[in-house]
């Protein structure tokens, strides 16, 4: 008899243990929160450039689960530059990219829509050969200069220009590929460069006292805050505003991580595109990284709109834009989407 009780003790028990574990998958797939479950998540193909800036929230997201608990399974892209980004968005071979400050004369232009911030960069630097004559600003009078035209170096290099009196008539313009300015700087075969990290690090590491950063965007700050952005094509936020803003949400999710654990997402990220852990952990120090809170924060008091106006103006100043390209910010940066997923 003792043993027919245990039986039936046993069975109740297992049935009960089913029950529940059935209703939590049950609950899971309800709510869309179920990242065991591939098959119920919508991929996203993310646009990036290979450093720590364009990564380090997207890879902490990743790894962290914060995306797949929004329902979003992330697929990687990657590019060379902002503008070859939205130029993916268009063709529609991606649904979100990263771009630097300079791409953001895209947008501007209608090109595509910012639907997150991401930080204030420090990455950009213009860089001199002192061995080629060029150990200060007033000396690239003249000197063959490599740039990524269209980029936010580029930008830098205006404004480090115009400091002296000088503007790209006054030096010799060499348009290259991000990769291509490294090997061109360190062969000698120009005596400058515009470029941002980790090329600035590979050149500096390669050439050691051979070369003097002359310029950086913490030099230009106040005149020119080196935004940069998560964009999609105009639109996109109509027709795919659920999965945007559960994105947005998981972004948000991975700032916050990502602020107490710069090097432990950094060599996550180094992983991700396979190169030195310790080349990564030197670009901690390319932009200001802000929590979810604090993005908020300057959405509602203004700062954030200030940040993209000011961009607006410096863009026409360098000559980069027209005054018929002047618009509200609020037509294609969009904070609601921000806000909407912070709450």
């Amino acid at each position: 008899m003792k043993k027919l009780l245990g039986l039936i003790m046993i069975t109740l028990i297992a049935f009960f243990v089913i029950g529940c574990s059935s209703d939590e998958v049950s609950k899971g797939k309800e709510d869309g929160k179920n990242p065991s479950n591939k098959e119920s998540l919508t991929t996203m193909k993310v646009g990036y450039m290979p450093n720590y800036a364009s990564l380090n929230t997207v890879v902490a997201g990743m790894r962290i689960g914060s995306f797949e608990d929004e329902g979003i399974e992330v697929e990687l892209v990657e590019f060379a530059d902002g503008p070859t980004i939205i130029a993916a968005l268009e063709s529609g071979s991606i649904d979100i990219g990263y771009i630097g400050p300079g791409a953001h004369v895209l947008p501007i232009q209608g090109k595509a829509e910012i639907f997150a911030f991401s930080q204030l960069g420090n990455a950009d630097e213009v860089i001199g050969n002192v061995e080629k004559g060029v150990s200060s600003i007033k000396d690239l009078k003249g000197k063959t200069i490599a740039v990524a035209t269209g980029t936010s170096s580029e930008t830098i290099l205006d404004l480090t220009l115009a400091e002296v009196g000088l503007t790209k008539d006054d030096v010799k313009l060499m348009n290259m590929d991000a990769s291509a300015i490294v090997t061109a700087m360190i062969s000698g075969s120009v005596d400058a460069v515009a470029t941002w990290s980790p090329n600035t690090n590979a050149i500096k590491n390669e050439m050691g006292d051979k070369v003097v950063m002359l310029s950086n965007n913490a030099r230009y700050a106040e005149q020119f805050p080196s935004i940069a952005s998560w964009v999609i094509t105009p639109g996109y936020a109509d027709k795919n505003g659920v999965p945007l803003e559960s994105f947005t949400r998981g972004l948000m999710k991975a700032m916050d991580y990502r602020v107490d654990h710069l090097e432990e997402v950094a060599e996550w990220v180094a992983e991700e595109i396979a190169v030195d852990p310790a080349s990564v952990v030197e670009q901690t120090g390319d932009g200001e990284w802000i929590t979810s809170e604090e993005l908020i924060k300057r959405i509602n008091d203004g700062t954030l709109e200030a940040y993209y106006k000011k961009q607006q103006e410096n863009f026409i100043e360098a000559g980069r834009l027209t005054d018929a390209d002047m618009r509200p910010v609020k037509e294609y940066v969009l904070f609601e989407n921000m806000q909407n997923a912070a709450k």
